[in-house]
């Protein structure tokens, strides 16, 4: 694959054990960047190539994963998976799947090996909806029912549970920023900056800054790849873009006539092109939630699973921002 990581720069410091972040090798304009899915039917994570046209038979899966006692994952909670990234992680060994299950699994799997890193069960109740993994090893998640935020000493072990946390209610999103040394989080009425601090043993989170959305029900964030000002933050109503700088919202981006709508559950863009890709729950879908079909816009086109439900889709590019 072409998204993987080929050197090292300056990058955060956090606490004891703190690493750099490595640099992405860029992919080019014209390269296929993969995309990762959570599909829950199968309860799996399974990653596409979005150049093949059908997503329905095995020439476009490149990678299918779950958490088995093979691997050396205590399964349990591992339902309604919901939120799956990758990132490259000195502490863990290189490539890294960082993942999330709304039934209660947090865990992080070497890549391609699927081989278990670290993970912790929490109550299904508390509905976990994202994971971050920061430079030093650690674990950031977010609960939507638990209304928390937590950061996870996971570098001191594969199932460490020593954690963190601040409460955000609604927390469905945690994206760490090695450019401010922050760790944003977005609740149902707020976008928030956590300030780390502690040690890689016994971290703390305190907040920096805390700005209230413009429309209520938070629900993804992500890097907007091209700009470091930049996240993409959608609510239920709307898909927005932040501007760190000035603390401001805006919905004027390329592709906004298509990409601004309702209900969005995963959007995010290309890492050297403006093509933006989004996961919005579709009519016939059997939860509320899901769809079987990943949206594309700039180069628009769709990709289709028949039976599928996908909760969230992202390109497998491994930077921050």
């Amino acid at each position: 694959m072409l998204n993987r990581f080929t050197g090292v720069v300056l990058g955060a410091v956090l606490g004891a054990g703190a690493l750099s972040v490595p640099a992405v090798a860029d992919p080019g304009p014209d390269a296929t960047v993969n995309v990762v899915t959570t599909e829950q039917a199968s309860k799996k994570i399974m990653i596409f190539d979005p150049a093949v046209s059908s997503w329905g038979g095995g020439a476009a899966t490149k990678w299918s994963w779950s958490p088995t006692s093979a691997n050396g994952f205590p399964t349990g909670g591992w339902s309604n998976p919901s939120d799956a990234r990758l990132r490259s992680n000195s502490h863990h060994g290189g490539d890294v799947l960082v993942t999330a299950a709304s039934g209660g699994f947090l865990g992080v799997a070497a890549y391609p090996s699927g081989k278990r890193k670290w993970s912790v069960a929490v109550p299904g109740a508390d509905n976990p909806h994202a994971a971050e993994v920061l430079p030093n090893g650690n674990v950031a998640a977010a609960a939507s029912h638990g209304g928390w935020i937590r950061l996870y000493a996971a570098s001191q072990g594969a199932g460490a549970t020593k954690h963190a946390q601040y409460d955000l209610p609604g927390g469905h999103g945690v994206l760490w920023d090695p450019q401010a040394n922050l760790l944003w989080a977005l609740g149902d009425h707020h976008l928030v900056a956590l300030k780390v601090g502690g040690t890689a043993a016994s971290p703390t989170l305190s907040e920096a800054k805390k700005i209230a959305l413009p429309t209520k029900g938070g629900h993804d964030l992500q890097p907007v790849y091209g700009d470091k000002d930049r996240l993409w933050v959608t609510t239920g109503s709307k898909v927005y873009q932040f501007v760190k700088s000035t603390n401001a919202f805006t919905e004027n981006y390329p592709q906004s006539a298509a990409v601004n709508r309702s209900g969005v559950k995963a959007v995010g863009n290309h890492p050297t092109t403006n093509q933006v890709i989004e996961a919005k729950p579709k009519s016939g879908c059997r939860t509320s939630w899901c769809t079987d079909t990943i949206d594309f816009f700039g180069s628009d086109m769709k990709r289709t699973r028949t039976g599928a439900e996908f909760y969230k889709a992202r390109f497998w590019y491994a930077a921050y921002q």
